[in-house]
């Protein structure tokens, strides 16, 4: 029986075999030399961790002793006022209209949640008559009723139960 290969067979396969190890080879080379510039470079660091790392490791209190001490306490209390200030929604201010425009207006214009709008003064009656503070504590605790719901603080935990109080009496005002 003959050889179905011939020497052309075998050159070619022979020369293909000999290409395809030098493409792996190639290959491995340019993968070293990638694993190779990329540790020469390490990653960015990510500001958020570095932010959270810096308050897992800040001091939890400070010695203030003598005149000086007396300085850096006071210039400490005044930054911790100015920072639960900034935490504080909508700057701190007691404006009931501002507050109904930026959070309230949202249920209270579309009748969200059963919420009654504020131009609608049937809605309001028995809710008025149940008394400013009743309404206060509601707006302020949260309130699930038959009618509606109304989650705590409108669903802002940062206003301040002022800043509850003088939006439920703006409001009042509106519907009477």
């Amino acid at each position: 029986m003959t050889n179905p290969v011939t020497d052309a067979d075998r050159t070619f396969l022979k020369h293909f075999s000999q290409l395809i190890s030098f493409l792996v080879l190639v290959m491995f080379a340019l993968i070293g030399v990638a694993l190779y510039l990329y540790s020469k470079n390490p990653p960015p660091i990510n500001p958020s961790h570095v932010d959270e790392v810096e308050q897992r490791i800040a001091p939890v209190g400070g010695v203030y002793a003598g005149d000086t001490g007396k300085a850096a306490l006071a210039d400490a209390q005044a930054a911790a006022a100015k920072a639960a200030a900034a935490q504080v929604a909508y700057g701190g201010t007691t404006d009931g209209k501002t507050i109904f425009g930026n959070l309230c207006q949202t249920c209270h214009e579309n009748a969200a949640t059963g919420a009654p709008v504020l131009s609608d003064k049937a809605a309001w009656a028995p809710r008025v008559a149940e008394g400013l503070d009743t309404l206060v504590k509601h707006a302020t605790e949260g309130f699930t009723g038959k009618k509606g719901v109304m989650p705590a603080r409108g669903g802002n935990p940062s206003l301040t139960d002022a800043q509850v109080k003088a939006t439920v009496e703006w409001m009042v005002s509106q519907v009477k």
